[in-house]
Parts: C-alpha cells; sequence; structure tokens
C-alpha cells in the first residue's frame, strides 16, 4: 500500500515539474504576434504560445523629418515614432509692403520684432551679402536670381510665394484689351520683370501701344489712373483695389489671366521665399520648420480671409478692412516649392534673360527640403 502511494506521488510530482514547462520540450516551437509591440525605448514581438516574449530590441531612429508638429524620427525597424520640438520664436525676415508681406502677415502678428517691411525699391539690399541681416528675405525671384549669379548675394530660393499682382486699368468705359492697341499706355518699373512681363503678353496679344511711358512704382500709376479718366496704365494690388474704392468705373484686366493664356501656367513666377545660408548652417530643422510655417500662413489668405485682412490692417501692410478684403484674393499668394516650381521660373525668365542676369539660376539656387 505504502509502495503504491510513493509510486503515485512520484507520477503526480513528475508530472508537475518534469516535463510541464514549454522550453523542456523540444518539439514546441514558440510562436509571436507579426506586429511589433513597443515602448519608449524597446520593439519586441509578444509571444502568442503564453511564454516569454521575443527579445527586446532598442530603436534604430532615422535621421529625422521636420513637420507641422516638430521634427519626427521613426524607427527603421517598427514604425514607432518620437517627436523633438523645433522653435521658431528667433527667426527674422524682411519683405516688401503689399502683397508680398500678405503671405507672412499672420507670422508677423505673432512676433512683430522679428519683421522688417520695407519698400519695393528697398528689398534687393536685404539680399545683398553685404548689408544681409535677416533669415529670410522675400523678394522678387529675378532680383534674387540676378544678385546670385553676380556673386552679390548667396541667399537660396527656398519657395514661390506670389505668382502675379498685375493688371491693366482704366477709367475708360468698357475698358478691354483692345483699347492698348494705338493708344499710350503707363508702365511702373521700367528695366524691371513687372514691366518685361506686361510688354510680353502685350506683344503676344498682337497689341501695339501708340508710346510707352514708365514711372518708378504702382503707387505712381495708381495716382494717374485715379487722376486722369482717360489713362491707361499698368497697376498691381493692392494698389488696384484701393483706386477703385474712390473710383468705382475702373476696370482691371489680370495680367496674370493673360499669361496663363499664353502658357498654360497659373500665373508667373514673381515673389519668393529666400533663406540666408548662415541660418541654414546654424540650425537647418529651424529653417526648414519655417518653411512649414509660411506655408500654413499662405493657406489662411484663402482659408480665413477676414482673420487675414484685419492682421494687415493692424500691421499697417494695408489701409483699411475694404480694400484688404478685395485685394488679398487677388494678389496670388500661393506657396510652392522653390524645386517644384523650377520649371515655371525658367518659362518666368525665359521672358526677359536680363532679368535674371542673363542666363536661368544654377541648381545650387534652389534651396532643397
Amino acid at each position: 500500500m505504502n509502495f503504491k502511494k510513493i509510486i503515485l506521488f512520484l507520477a503526480v510530482l513528475f508530472g508537475l515539474f518534469g516535463v510541464s514547462s514549454c522550453d523542456k520540450k523540444e518539439d514546441h516551437t514558440h510562436t509571436y504576434e507579426t506586429a511589433w509591440t513597443y515602448d519608449d525605448t524597446y520593439h519586441y514581438h509578444k509571444s502568442t504560445c503564453g511564454h516569454e516574449d521575443g527579445p527586446k530590441e532598442e530603436h534604430k531612429w532615422d535621421s529625422g523629418k521636420v513637420t507641422d508638429e516638430g521634427k519626427v524620427f521613426t524607427c527603421s525597424v517598427c514604425g514607432k515614432t518620437k517627436k523633438e520640438d523645433i522653435s521658431i520664436e528667433t527667426v527674422t525676415l524682411s519683405a516688401p509692403k503689399g502683397a508680398p508681406a500678405i503671405a507672412v502677415a499672420s507670422l508677423a502678428k505673432q512676433k512683430e520684432d522679428n519683421y522688417s517691411f520695407v519698400a519695393a525699391t528697398n528689398i534687393s539690399s536685404e539680399l545683398a551679402t553685404a548689408t544681409a541681416k535677416s533669415d529670410f528675405v522675400i523678394a522678387p525671384i529675378n532680383a534674387g536670381a540676378k544678385l546670385y549669379k553676380l556673386g552679390k548675394s548667396n541667399y537660396k530660393l527656398a519657395a514661390v510665394v506670389t505668382w502675379g499682382n498685375l493688371y491693366f486699368a482704366s477709367q475708360k468705359e468698357n475698358f478691354s484689351l483692345n483699347d492698348i492697341n494705338g493708344n499710350k499706355i503707363t508702365l511702373f518699373g521700367q528695366n524691371s520683370i513687372n514691366a518685361s512681363l506686361a510688354n510680353y503678353v502685350l506683344a503676344q496679344k498682337g497689341i501695339t501701344p501708340s508710346s510707352v511711358e514708365y514711372v518708378a512704382e504702382a503707387a505712381d500709376t495708381q495716382t494717374l489712373l485715379a487722376s486722369d479718366a482717360s489713362a491707361i496704365v499698368l497697376c498691381a494690388e493692392p494698389a488696384i483695389s484701393a483706386a477703385k474704392l474712390k473710383k468705382p468705373n475702373i476696370t482691371s484686366i489680370s495680367v496674370q489671366s493673360l499669361y496663363k493664356e499664353l502658357t498654360g501656367n497659373d500665373g508667373f513666377t514673381q515673389a519668393g521665399l529666400f533663406v540666408n545660408p548662415s541660418a541654414i548652417e546654424r540650425n537647418k530643422d529651424i529653417v526648414d520648420k519655417y518653411i512649414l510655417e509660411v506655408s500654413k500662413s499662405i493657406e489662411k489668405c484663402s482659408s480665413s480671409l477676414d482673420e487675414i485682412a484685419q492682421i494687415c490692417v493692424d500691421l499697417k501692410l494695408l489701409p483699411n478692412l475694404n480694400v484688404a478684403k478685395s485685394a488679398i484674393p487677388l494678389c496670388s499668394v500661393k506657396f510652392m516649392k522653390a524645386t517644384e516650381a523650377k520649371a515655371q521660373i525658367e518659362t518666368t525668365a525665359n521672358i526677359d534673360l536680363s532679368q535674371f542676369g542673363g542666363a536661368l539660376p544654377v541648381e545650387e539656387f534652389y534651396y532643397q527640403f
């Protein structure tokens, strides 16, 4: 009897401890989930056979990508991400008043001391190596390209931000493009890309003015437009909207629309966002994050017109809300990476290569991000 009890005890003991563990069975294969499980430090595969999980390994982070939320790193093995904040609080920018400044209005409102809005005639000095001080400059693309080619500026083009704000205008009744044929027209900016574009469009449309006169700025043609009922001028937004509020009988014809008929492009590459190489050297992540913020600021020009109009008035970029609400949609403010807009930049440049320094911009002129 005692012998049988001993045998039974040993059998139970052997059953409990001898072969119950999975890792003692030679014929057992551990199985795991296909998907990765991870925490902030490690990734591993969970067991599906009720035993130990797979071995833990540290994440293998990539070099990171700058996004709206900051710099995002991704583990190349399991796909886990982590984020680092990027501050743009110290970024500085210069831009001419008018359409280019509208592009960054929402950003300028947040940090006014970091933004300098100057007369359009002075913007080239902001790009010149000898006087450069801002991390970013919004300026005519042709001006930046010409200075770069001449070795007088090392700013690189990051994005196109405005696509033309030019209009032929007159108080003449039922004014049309054909009214320019055989009549005098006054353009602003002799030897500028604006005048070159206007003359190109007229020539391609078979329009030959009797004479072409030039004044310095759009404000000058705005004054002429308002004071002379028979004048035909080239004007620009926001000046044309301001003139129409005083003279509702003014009719305007979009140069951008005519340009599209001729080239198929939605406007010409007018003003660009340039970045100072010294800013890139200091912190490329901040540069790339700021460019993304500019693109978001530009989106607001169409999605939040009332808000941007008020900001432009607050910053004294535009004279009043009526002008702002009329002008902003007509300023062709749109964001496109310079590398993606290269073909359109070259189309614009080929209209008058002298405005670009006599040649198309070289690859090094474009900022890659």
